[in-house]
């Protein structure tokens, strides 16, 4: 397999899986976020951006997605048990 079809399948798996993190992102929002963590800013950033800066800029917003997550679970977790201890 060549780099360029590794690349690419690694990033629609990255893909798959932001569309998991974020089901509220349309397609076209989820490729205008990408382009912009790649630091593609101009008009045509999402045309000009290439596989691997994608799966790059894929890679950090799966990362920071879960940290969210992560965190909003310890925020309900501490919340939950101020309740109780609120409630004994």
């Amino acid at each position: 397999m060549s780099e360029a079809n590794s690349t690419r399948r690694e990033l629609l798996a990255a893909l798959k899986e932001l569309s998991q993190l974020f089901p509220q992102w349309r397609l076209g929002q989820m490729f205008a976020n990408l382009a912009t963590t790649a630091g593609r800013l101009d008009a045509g950033g999402v045309w000009d951006l290439e596989d691997d800066e994608a799966l790059a800029a894929a890679r950090k917003m799966i990362a920071d997605g879960r940290r969210r997550i992560q965190d909003e679970s310890k925020d309900i977790a501490e919340v939950e048990e101020s309740s109780a201890a609120a409630r004994s």
